[in-house]
């Protein structure tokens, strides 16, 4: 495992999260991922760590509330978010992270306009 950094555009949000060198990152192509660009590593919440900016997050729920998308009230990045599929976990946007950890990052496509059923695809957060 290695420690990645990350945050958002302007530096208020900065976190840590640990996960591999080689990154296993999933591409959705539902509404908000599509439209922000988001590109997801999802983590046990016990592999992320926020160090600032609490005070600077914005909450954004839609459709079921269960997803907690999180961004920075002054930049508007969404660096990371509490994802519905895994709502004990962190996912957190593989773009946000600072490249100098990552060794490589292989993308899998993932059918979130059609969430209901591809869901059960999702890699399960492993204890």
């Amino acid at each position: 495992m290695t420690t990645h950094k990350g945050g958002c555009h302007c530096g208020r949000v900065r976190f840590e999260v640990d996960a591999p060198a080689v990154i296993a990152a999933t591409e959705c192509n539902c509404s908000i991922c599509q439209m922000s660009g988001f590109l997801h590593l999802i983590v046990s919440s016990r592999d992320f760590r926020l160090l600032a900016g609490e005070d600077d997050l914005e909450t954004y729920t839609f459709n079921t509330g269960v997803a907690k998308h999180r961004f920075c009230r002054h930049c508007g990045i969404k660096s990371f978010y509490i994802p519905r599929s895994h709502p004990d976990g962190v996912s957190v946007n593989i773009k946000c992270l600072e490249p100098s950890t990552i060794e490589r990052v292989d993308v899998t496509t993932f059918d979130g306009r059609h969430w209901e059923e591809n869901v059960a695809k999702l890699s399960r957060i492993s204890d």
